[in-house]
């Protein structure tokens, strides 16, 4: 279910509950109309020399770029050949069998025909074109938006993005300008809430919960502005689970976001935040956002930080992109080959620390609805205290290399919502 602002009237132009969003009736997209946009060790690269951590992004933003130009001239390799053959057949779902038909007299066609008839050999052409589709918004994306240091995708929203005091932006579309680009926000929600039973993709976690929709996170990495107004706005119209399915490793404002944790804190409010998909150690890399930095001690005690499993068991069973940390993730959720709602009445797999993160967060509020007397810190307690502890070696970062399960998270468990929900019966009587 979408919650809806009981305060608002919808479609009157006013401010009807006077929180400075107008007609927000099932949430705020705060990022207006912009899509893609930069990542974070980009903008400060543009700001230049003397900005905090420059030489550091600076030198993170060219090995990037230096990553990607194999994938492209690979991507382009791929794309000329194909088209070669469009021109050839006059059309865009051409066969193997029409491939392999191509005269050797057509010598300019002699390597696009080997390529083709090697790739769909293994696929179909339709299974391609939307692995090409993927492929190319990766690289495309990455090298035309993220690690552009001459794009501006900020300069629609009509802000200043440095200024926390700047509220007065975005609009009440919560859907965004393009639908398909909320695939990522669709699937998380799903996996909290999608409806049970009805034999249509999966089953949500819990069927007692409503879906704030608040969109703050662009194809790029999110502005810590935007985050943290979010999550106050989340905390004032009363929500009691946030989920971050999001998270960087530069900021340059995180003072902002822990803030707005620390007033979800106050205000008895659980926020699950994915632990994020580089194989990082986190005791060693900041990700933010994160309760911790440096090791320092936790500024706020309603986080919870969640890594992600592979449908394998065994040694393999963390995703092989999942981050990890003794100090700095806090338990383990499903997060590879996970099958939820995408846009337009769709289904998909898809897989991140930010699948596993909804798994946690479903989990909290199927806890919070039936035991609202227990507090945000005590359902944290509850989700690691009762998750499945396990003692067998893992394989985990990049490169690969042993550890116990156990010395890999805070709880060395798995979140396990059964015996969460025994553990929340006992407490709260």
């Amino acid at each position: 279910m979408i919650w809806t602002n009981p305060k608002e009237i919808a479609g009157n132009g006013i401010d009807d509950d006077k929180n400075g969003y107008i007609d927000d009736i099932h949430g705020w997209n705060f990022l207006g109309d912009a899509v893609h946009e930069q990542l974070e060790m980009t903008r400060i690269v543009k700001k230049g020399p003397g900005t905090a951590d420059y030489e550091k992004a600076k030198a993170e933003l060219e090995k990037s770029k230096k990553e990607l130009m194999g994938p492209k001239q690979q991507l382009d390799f791929i794309l000329n050949a194909e088209k070669a053959l469009i021109e050839y057949f006059k059309k865009s779902d051409f066969t193997l069998e029409e491939v392999k038909n191509i005269p050797e007299t057509e010598t300019s066609l002699a390597q696009p025909k080997a390529i083709f008839t090697q790739v769909l050999s293994q696929t179909t052409k339709k299974d391609f074109d939307k692995e090409m589709e993927s492929f190319k918004d990766y690289v495309y994306g990455q090298l035309n938006y993220n690690l552009n240091v001459d794009f501006d995708g900020r300069s629609i929203v009509g802000d200043n993005p440095e200024d926390i005091t700047d509220t007065k932006y975005g609009n009440n579309n919560v859907v965004g300008p393009e639908p398909k680009e909320a695939k990522h926000g669709t699937h998380v929600a799903g996996i909290v809430a999608q409806v049970r039973g009805n034999k249509k993709g999966g089953d949500g976690v819990t069927n007692n919960a409503q879906i704030m929709t608040l969109r703050a996170v662009p194809n790029g990495d999110e502005y810590d502005k935007d985050i943290a107004l979010a999550i106050r706005y989340a905390v004032d119209n009363g929500a009691k689970v946030i989920n971050g399915s999001f998270g960087k490793y530069f900021s340059q404002n995180k003072e902002w976001v822990m803030d707005a944790i620390k007033y979800a804190e106050s205000k008895d409010v659980l926020v699950v935040i994915a632990a994020g998909n580089e194989s990082y150690d986190l005791d060693v890399t900041n990700k933010y956002p994160n309760d911790t930095y440096d090791n320092s001690p936790e500024y706020a005690k309603n986080v919870l930080i969640i890594g992600a499993l592979s449908p394998s068991y065994g040694s393999k069973m963390v995703a092989s992109f999942s981050n990890y940390g003794k100090n700095n993730v806090d338990i383990f959720a499903p997060g590879d080959k996970i099958y939820a709602t995408t846009p337009l009445n769709t289904y998909e797999y898809l897989q991140g620390t930010s699948m596993a993160s909804p798994n946690v967060a479903g989990v909290a509020t199927l806890i919070r609805s039936y035991y609202p007397s227990l507090t945000a810190v005590q359902v944290k307690q509850i989700i690691m205290e009762s998750g499945t502890p396990m003692k067998n070696e893992v394989m985990v970062g990049d490169p690969k290399q042993k550890a116990k399960f156990s010395e890999i998270s805070k709880s060395g468990r798995i979140v396990n919502a059964y015996n969460a929900l025994i553990l929340a019966e006992k407490m709260a009587k």
